[in-house]
């Protein structure tokens, strides 16, 4: 599911020349200010607002399906909400809902009234988020919350991620869908140096965000209504100054892929129209809509080779899969591969939110309705792919990896177990093998042989996973070849795919 745009193996792997549109070899550098991955695009090209994406084909105008005007006139954009347990993601999240009509009056005083009756009147923007009745009791997110809304150019899927540290998975799941990162931070006195600190999410959250390829990032800095803040300059100055050398030493290009600005979530101030000057007179910037619409993503390549990694299935008149299409496009009556179980399907209906529609691109979250397999042989992190260019499916690859805190006395060697975070992808893995150490300054192998490394090393080695996984070259797909390592609930590594060469595909 993830890892990191950070150190390099520009002289570890030759990169082939594919029929994919492919990154450049600028990709190489993980933490390259400069220089962003993403699959199949070329870098310097972005993706202009209101841009249509995919030509659909003889699509018909009966009235279930949405005609290609509708279906194809604004881009879309999964933008995943990160940060520590209580900055406000969910308020901020329902705030948005409520703000562009998604949620109406009633359904407001229904959960304040609620949140009320719990003795927590300032959560009630957040339940529009937070639906099961354990997230509301603790008010802290669970699982990843998915939502939908529209400004004049672009629609968004929000996925609000859980702050605390025990759903990260959860967290990177999330993350690992999204196109950019809206990163909450409180501004509240106490609050954000609890999450800034070390075991706070914050700094977690931004590195697994980096490392899952969420190439840009809005900081907004929330409840600065707040009395201990009451909208200060000098608050916001702080958070900004602390933020802005952390983030670079995550691997952000400051000035280009990130934007901060103050809003307050519970009242919506700064959300959808600009800040009254009697509220805050020093802000001149865009409000939280304003920056989201503006946001620059790579163009991404409707011709590739299709790919879907599927995060969930159920059984709805047939077999139904979801996902984000990672590269390519597919038509309702397209048969495809469902890997690693080599299953040939075909898709008979698509939908996009609650639309279905004939055909659909790169980007888009999507149900799929297949036939040709049942439910039950199928698992998250599946990928449903082209005939003609399936995904590697393997049990063994070799990875570069940098090594960012390991458990006190543990010794990062052949043997080492983890849990190996891939797209959709959960697996037990071990380290069979250290291949090479890679100077973190030159970029440049080093010639001596490594049998251990310690924190801030860069290696490359080769992974055995229990089971077998679809995966990609990083160089080829990268959301698809990029990965995170965790043992016992903390991230100790991040990594890419440099190779999975035939004698360990399955």
């Amino acid at each position: 599911m993830q890892a990191e745009d950070n150190d390099a193996t520009a002289s570890a792997e030759v990169l082939k020349p594919e029929e994919v549109g492919k990154p450049d070899k600028m990709e190489e550098d993980w933490r390259d200010e400069d220089h962003e991955v993403n699959v199949n695009s070329q870098p310097a090209q972005v993706e202009p607002k209101g841009t249509v994406k995919v030509k659909c084909q003889d699509i018909s105008a009966t009235e279930d399906i949405k005609d290609e005007k509708e279906e194809v006139k604004k881009r879309h954009l999964n933008a995943v909400f990160i940060g520590h347990v209580d900055a406000g993601k969910s308020t901020i999240g329902g705030q948005i809902l409520f703000l562009s009509g998604q949620v109406d009056d009633r359904t407001i005083q229904k959960y304040e009234k609620e949140a009320k009756d719990k003795s927590r009147e300032s959560w009630y923007m957040a339940y529009i988020m937070d639906t099961n009745e354990e997230e509301r009791v603790k008010g802290i997110t669970v699982e990843v919350g998915r939502a939908h809304f529209e400004t004049e150019t672009t629609r968004f899927t929000i996925l609000d991620a859980p702050g605390h540290k025990s759903y990260v998975p959860n967290m990177i799941s999330g993350a690992s869908q999204a196109d950019i990162g809206v990163l909450v931070i409180s501004a509240r006195k106490g609050e954000f140096e609890t999450g800034y600190e070390k075991g706070g999410q914050t700094r977690e959250h931004v590195q697994l965000a980096k490392t899952l390829g969420v190439s840009k990032l809005l900081v907004v800095v929330n409840k600065m209504d707040d009395p201990t803040v009451n909208w200060s300059k000098d608050r916001y100055d702080e958070i900004e100054s602390k933020m802005t050398p952390f983030l670079k030493s995550s691997g952000y290009n400051v000035k280009k892929d990130v934007q901060f600005l103050p809003i307050s979530g519970l009242i919506g101030s700064n959300m959808i129209t600009r800040l009254d000057k009697s509220v805050c007179s020093w802000w001149n910037g865009p409000c939280l809509f304003e920056a989201l619409d503006s946001v620059e993503v790579p163009l991404r390549d409707p011709k590739g080779p299709f790919r879907l990694p599927i995060i969930d299935k159920f059984k709805d008149m047939g077999t139904v899969v979801m996902g984000k299409v990672e590269s390519g496009s597919v038509s309702e009556g397209d048969s495809l591969l469902l890997m690693p179980n080599k299953a040939q399907v075909k898709v008979l209906a698509i939908y996009i939110d609650e639309d279905k529609v004939r055909c659909a691109g790169p980007g888009e979250n999507l149900r799929v309705r297949l036939s040709g397999i049942e439910e039950d042989d199928i698992l998250s992190g599946f990928v449903l792919c082209s005939v003609v260019r399936p995904i590697a499916s393997v049990s063994e690859f070799v990875a570069q990896l940098q090594i960012l805190e390991l458990l006190d006395n543990a010794i990062f060697t052949a043997g080492y177990k983890a849990v190996l975070h891939i797209h959709a992808v959960v697996e037990e893995c071990e380290i069979v093998e250290l291949m090479q150490q890679i100077d973190p300054k030159t970029k440049k192998l080093m010639k001596k042989k490594v049998l251990f490394v310690k924190n801030g090393a860069v290696v490359v080695c080769r992974i055995q996973v229990n089971n077998v996984i679809c995966i990609e070259k990083f160089s080829d797909f990268a959301q698809l070849g990029r990965f995170t390592l965790r043992t016992e609930g903390k991230t100790v590594a991040v990594g890419k795919v440099t190779d999975v060469s035939s004698s360990s595909s399955a």
